[in-house]
Protein backbone atom coordinates (compact mmCIF):
# COMPACT_ATOMS: atom_id res chain seq x y z
CA UNK A 1 0.00 0.00 0.00
CA UNK A 2 1.48 3.10 -0.91
CA UNK A 3 1.88 5.81 1.41
CA UNK A 4 0.83 9.71 0.24
CA UNK A 5 3.04 12.50 1.35
CA UNK A 6 2.79 16.01 1.48
CA UNK A 7 4.64 19.29 2.44
CA UNK A 8 2.85 22.42 3.33
CA UNK A 9 3.49 25.52 6.03
CA UNK A 10 2.17 24.99 8.94
CA UNK A 11 -1.20 26.89 10.33
CA UNK A 12 -1.41 28.39 13.62
CA UNK A 13 -3.91 25.74 14.30
CA UNK A 14 -1.97 22.69 13.81
CA UNK A 15 0.64 24.02 17.12
CA UNK A 16 -0.50 20.92 18.53
CA UNK A 17 0.66 18.46 16.57
CA UNK A 18 3.57 20.62 16.03
CA UNK A 19 4.78 20.80 19.96
CA UNK A 20 4.17 16.59 19.85
CA UNK A 21 6.72 16.46 17.54
CA UNK A 22 9.00 18.40 18.76
CA UNK A 23 8.18 16.91 22.27
CA UNK A 24 9.53 13.47 20.64
CA UNK A 25 12.95 14.57 21.22
CA UNK A 26 13.02 17.21 23.98
CA UNK A 27 16.38 18.01 24.32
CA UNK A 28 17.55 17.87 20.74
CA UNK A 29 14.64 19.98 19.96
CA UNK A 30 14.59 22.55 22.95
CA UNK A 31 15.69 25.59 20.27
CA UNK A 32 12.76 25.56 18.30
CA UNK A 33 10.73 23.99 20.65
CA UNK A 34 11.13 27.47 23.00
CA UNK A 35 10.31 29.43 20.05
CA UNK A 36 7.23 27.74 19.11
CA UNK A 37 6.03 27.32 22.66
CA UNK A 38 6.44 31.37 22.86
CA UNK A 39 5.19 32.24 19.28
CA UNK A 40 3.29 30.07 18.34
CA UNK A 41 3.12 29.23 14.51
CA UNK A 42 2.48 32.33 13.07
CA UNK A 43 5.83 33.44 10.83
CA UNK A 44 5.27 36.99 11.85
CA UNK A 45 5.85 35.96 15.49
CA UNK A 46 7.91 32.57 15.08
CA UNK A 47 10.15 34.53 12.65
CA UNK A 48 10.06 32.31 9.66
CA UNK A 49 7.83 29.44 8.73
CA UNK A 50 7.29 25.98 9.82
CA UNK A 51 7.47 23.76 7.13
CA UNK A 52 5.57 20.30 8.01
CA UNK A 53 6.08 16.70 6.48
CA UNK A 54 2.56 14.55 6.05
CA UNK A 55 2.30 11.05 5.56
CA UNK A 56 -0.98 9.71 5.44
CA UNK A 57 -2.07 13.07 6.76
CA UNK A 58 -0.34 12.57 9.73
CA UNK A 59 2.61 15.53 10.56
CA UNK A 60 5.45 13.37 11.30
CA UNK A 61 8.40 15.72 10.39
CA UNK A 62 9.27 19.60 10.89
CA UNK A 63 11.77 21.87 9.38
CA UNK A 64 12.36 25.56 10.75
CA UNK A 65 12.99 27.93 8.21
CA UNK A 66 14.07 31.37 9.49
CA UNK A 67 17.47 32.70 10.51
CA UNK A 68 18.48 29.22 10.74
CA UNK A 69 17.29 26.00 8.74
CA UNK A 70 16.63 23.41 10.92
CA UNK A 71 14.87 19.66 10.45
CA UNK A 72 13.29 18.38 13.05
CA UNK A 73 12.68 14.49 13.74
CA UNK A 74 13.19 14.14 9.47
CA UNK A 75 14.19 11.32 7.83
CA UNK A 76 15.57 10.44 4.80
CA UNK A 77 11.98 11.41 3.03
CA UNK A 78 11.38 14.12 4.70
CA UNK A 79 14.46 15.35 4.04
CA UNK A 80 14.39 15.46 0.35
CA UNK A 81 10.88 17.21 0.92
CA UNK A 82 12.56 19.82 2.79
CA UNK A 83 15.43 20.29 0.64
CA UNK A 84 13.36 20.35 -2.59
CA UNK A 85 10.95 23.57 -0.72
CA UNK A 86 14.34 25.32 0.38
CA UNK A 87 15.57 24.87 -3.22
CA UNK A 88 12.77 26.50 -5.06
CA UNK A 89 12.67 29.16 -2.29
CA UNK A 90 15.98 30.27 -2.65
CA UNK A 91 18.71 30.42 0.71
CA UNK A 92 16.94 33.06 2.96
CA UNK A 93 18.68 31.89 5.76
CA UNK A 94 22.29 31.91 7.72
CA UNK A 95 23.05 28.80 8.84
CA UNK A 96 21.48 24.98 8.64
CA UNK A 97 21.62 23.17 12.13
CA UNK A 98 19.97 20.54 13.60
CA UNK A 99 21.08 16.68 14.29
CA UNK A 100 24.17 15.74 12.38
CA UNK A 101 21.99 12.88 10.28
CA UNK A 102 19.54 14.63 8.84
CA UNK A 103 21.47 18.11 8.38
CA UNK A 104 24.46 16.22 6.33
CA UNK A 105 21.33 14.99 4.48
CA UNK A 106 19.71 18.40 4.44
CA UNK A 107 22.98 20.05 3.14
CA UNK A 108 24.14 16.81 0.82
CA UNK A 109 21.32 18.00 -1.73
CA UNK A 110 21.03 21.86 -1.23
CA UNK A 111 24.83 22.52 -1.35
CA UNK A 112 25.00 21.82 -5.31
CA UNK A 113 22.47 24.54 -5.56
CA UNK A 114 23.45 27.13 -2.42
CA UNK A 115 27.45 25.93 -1.87
CA UNK A 116 29.69 26.63 -1.57
CA UNK A 117 29.72 27.32 2.43
CA UNK A 118 31.29 29.53 4.16
CA UNK A 119 32.23 26.54 6.83
CA UNK A 120 30.70 23.42 7.56
CA UNK A 121 30.85 21.83 11.22
CA UNK A 122 29.68 18.37 10.51
CA UNK A 123 30.13 16.89 14.29
CA UNK A 124 29.72 19.15 16.84
CA UNK A 125 28.75 17.13 20.03
CA UNK A 126 25.23 17.31 22.23
CA UNK A 127 26.29 17.46 25.85
CA UNK A 128 23.53 16.74 28.22
CA UNK A 129 23.24 16.56 32.38
CA UNK A 130 20.68 16.47 34.88
CA UNK A 131 22.47 16.61 37.90
CA UNK A 132 24.70 19.18 39.78
CA UNK A 133 28.91 18.16 40.26
CA UNK A 134 29.53 16.88 42.99
CA UNK A 135 33.24 17.72 43.45
CA UNK A 136 33.00 21.43 41.64
CA UNK A 137 32.65 24.40 43.93
CA UNK A 138 29.97 27.34 41.65
CA UNK A 139 31.61 30.55 41.47
CA UNK A 140 30.60 32.30 43.68
CA UNK A 141 30.64 35.31 41.40
CA UNK A 142 28.99 34.02 38.27
CA UNK A 143 25.50 36.27 39.10
CA UNK A 144 21.94 37.27 36.59
CA UNK A 145 23.03 40.06 34.62
CA UNK A 146 20.90 42.97 35.85
CA UNK A 147 19.07 44.93 32.53
CA UNK A 148 21.55 48.15 34.04
CA UNK A 149 24.59 46.53 32.79
CA UNK A 150 23.47 45.80 29.32
CA UNK A 151 26.36 48.19 28.34
CA UNK A 152 28.84 45.81 30.10
CA UNK A 153 27.78 42.52 28.93
CA UNK A 154 27.58 43.38 25.26
CA UNK A 155 30.94 43.59 24.05
CA UNK A 156 31.34 40.31 25.70
CA UNK A 157 28.47 39.15 23.95
CA UNK A 158 30.01 40.30 20.78
CA UNK A 159 33.89 38.94 21.41
CA UNK A 160 32.32 35.63 21.93
CA UNK A 161 30.03 35.63 18.34
CA UNK A 162 32.80 36.72 16.55
CA UNK A 163 35.26 34.26 18.25
CA UNK A 164 33.14 31.52 17.72
CA UNK A 165 30.90 32.01 14.40
CA UNK A 166 33.88 33.61 12.16
CA UNK A 167 32.08 37.11 11.59
CA UNK A 168 30.16 39.94 14.04
CA UNK A 169 26.66 39.99 14.93
CA UNK A 170 26.80 44.11 14.38
CA UNK A 171 27.47 43.60 10.82
CA UNK A 172 24.30 44.10 8.58
CA UNK A 173 22.16 45.76 10.09
CA UNK A 174 24.56 47.42 12.49
CA UNK A 175 23.71 44.56 15.21
CA UNK A 176 19.94 46.03 16.27
CA UNK A 177 18.39 42.36 16.18
CA UNK A 178 21.46 40.86 18.34
CA UNK A 179 21.40 43.62 20.35
CA UNK A 180 17.37 42.74 21.10
CA UNK A 181 18.49 39.20 21.17
CA UNK A 182 21.09 40.02 23.93
CA UNK A 183 18.69 42.45 25.72
CA UNK A 184 15.53 39.65 25.65
CA UNK A 185 18.00 37.36 27.63
CA UNK A 186 19.17 39.87 30.04
CA UNK A 187 15.24 40.85 30.86
CA UNK A 188 14.07 36.93 30.88
CA UNK A 189 16.75 36.35 33.95
CA UNK A 190 18.62 33.88 31.45
CA UNK A 191 22.12 35.81 30.92
CA UNK A 192 25.11 35.46 33.47
CA UNK A 193 27.93 36.68 34.29
CA UNK A 194 31.01 37.23 36.51
CA UNK A 195 32.14 40.87 36.34
CA UNK A 196 35.00 42.25 37.47
CA UNK A 197 35.86 46.21 37.71
CA UNK A 198 33.51 46.54 35.27
CA UNK A 199 34.59 43.89 32.61
CA UNK A 200 33.39 40.63 32.20
CA UNK A 201 35.30 37.65 33.32
CA UNK A 202 33.06 35.15 32.00
CA UNK A 203 29.84 34.76 30.89
CA UNK A 204 26.66 32.12 29.36
CA UNK A 205 23.19 32.08 28.53
CA UNK A 206 20.29 30.30 28.86
CA UNK A 207 19.53 30.44 25.48
CA UNK A 208 16.42 28.37 25.02
CA UNK A 209 13.92 26.73 27.20
CA UNK A 210 10.84 24.72 27.49
CA UNK A 211 9.48 22.81 31.00
CA UNK A 212 11.25 19.96 29.73
CA UNK A 213 14.85 21.13 29.02
CA UNK A 214 17.13 23.94 28.20
CA UNK A 215 20.34 24.64 25.97
CA UNK A 216 22.84 26.92 27.61
CA UNK A 217 24.92 29.00 24.74
CA UNK A 218 27.42 31.73 24.67
CA UNK A 219 30.03 30.18 27.06
CA UNK A 220 33.51 32.73 27.05
CA UNK A 221 35.93 33.40 29.45
CA UNK A 222 37.37 36.53 28.67
CA UNK A 223 41.45 35.85 26.69
CA UNK A 224 43.41 37.18 30.19
CA UNK A 225 41.92 35.14 32.03
CA UNK A 226 41.97 31.73 30.50
CA UNK A 227 43.77 29.24 31.85
CA UNK A 228 42.69 29.74 35.17
CA UNK A 229 39.75 26.60 35.42
CA UNK A 230 36.58 29.43 35.53
CA UNK A 231 35.51 27.83 32.79
CA UNK A 232 34.38 24.92 35.09
CA UNK A 233 33.31 26.64 38.14
CA UNK A 234 31.57 29.30 36.05
CA UNK A 235 29.35 26.65 34.28
CA UNK A 236 29.01 24.87 37.40
CA UNK A 237 27.17 28.16 38.98
CA UNK A 238 25.15 28.60 35.66
CA UNK A 239 24.17 24.51 36.06
CA UNK A 240 23.04 25.25 39.16
CA UNK A 241 20.30 27.61 37.84
CA UNK A 242 19.66 25.76 35.18
CA UNK A 243 18.77 22.83 36.56
CA UNK A 244 16.74 24.73 39.89
CA UNK A 245 15.45 27.11 38.08
CA UNK A 246 14.47 26.18 34.53
CA UNK A 247 14.40 22.64 33.63
CA UNK A 248 15.47 18.87 34.68
CA UNK A 249 17.82 18.72 31.69
CA UNK A 250 20.74 20.75 30.55
CA UNK A 251 22.04 21.04 27.04
CA UNK A 252 24.97 22.53 24.89
CA UNK A 253 26.45 21.26 21.41
CA UNK A 254 30.05 22.21 21.09
CA UNK A 255 32.79 21.85 18.03
CA UNK A 256 34.65 18.34 18.14
CA UNK A 257 38.22 20.27 17.69
CA UNK A 258 37.22 22.65 21.20
CA UNK A 259 38.97 19.87 23.20
CA UNK A 260 39.66 22.71 26.06
CA UNK A 261 35.42 23.30 26.25
CA UNK A 262 34.66 19.62 26.10
CA UNK A 263 36.58 18.66 28.94
CA UNK A 264 35.21 21.91 30.99
CA UNK A 265 31.79 20.65 30.01
CA UNK A 266 33.06 16.59 30.91
CA UNK A 267 34.56 18.24 34.45
CA UNK A 268 30.69 19.44 35.71
CA UNK A 269 28.99 16.48 34.60
CA UNK A 270 28.38 16.71 30.94
CA UNK A 271 28.00 13.62 28.98
CA UNK A 272 27.62 13.43 24.68
CA UNK A 273 24.83 12.60 23.99
CA UNK A 274 24.41 12.52 19.76
CA UNK A 275 25.98 15.24 17.53
CA UNK A 276 25.00 18.32 15.86
CA UNK A 277 26.06 19.69 12.58
CA UNK A 278 26.35 23.57 11.16
CA UNK A 279 26.46 24.93 8.23
CA UNK A 280 27.70 28.74 7.76
CA UNK A 281 27.04 30.73 5.29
Amino acid sequence: MLTTTTTKVLEPGELDAALAVLDREPVANAFVAARVQVAGLDPWRLGGEMWGWYADGRLESLCYAGANLVPICAGPDAVRAFADRARRAGRRCSSIVGPAGPTADLWSLLEPHWGPAREVRSHQPLMVTRTLPADVEPDPYVRRVRKDEMETILPACVAMFTEEVGISPLAGDGGLLYQARVAELVGSGRSFARIEDGRVVFKAEIGAATDRACQIQGVWVAPEHRGRGLSVTGMAAVLRYALRDVAPVASLYVNDYNTAARAAYRRVGFVEDGAFMSVLF
